[in-house]
């Protein structure tokens, strides 16, 4: 179980500001912390965002898997 120190719900956030605002989430979390992401479609493309960007720095873990709602555990490393 999770305990996590930040969540971003992106379906609040214009689609530009999607990916900037979950990555300084991601920045501003100490190593070993996680946060939960939710989103209303698999954020596959930026989890490949994550994998080039920030290889072996994270964890990512599916929590739910729609097909409304998707909620994802990402813990940085």
């Amino acid at each position: 179980m999770y305990n996590f120190a930040a969540k971003v719900d992106a379906r609040q956030y214009e689609p530009r500001d999607k990916h900037p605002t979950i990555f300084k989430t991601f920045f501003d979390l100490k190593p070993g912390e996680s946060m939960e992401l939710v989103n209303d479609h698999d954020p596959r493309p930026l989890h490949y965002q994550f994998i080039i960007e920030l290889p072996e720095q994270f964890k990512w873990e599916y929590l739910e898997e729609g097909p409304e709602v998707w909620r994802v555990a990402i813990e940085k490393k």
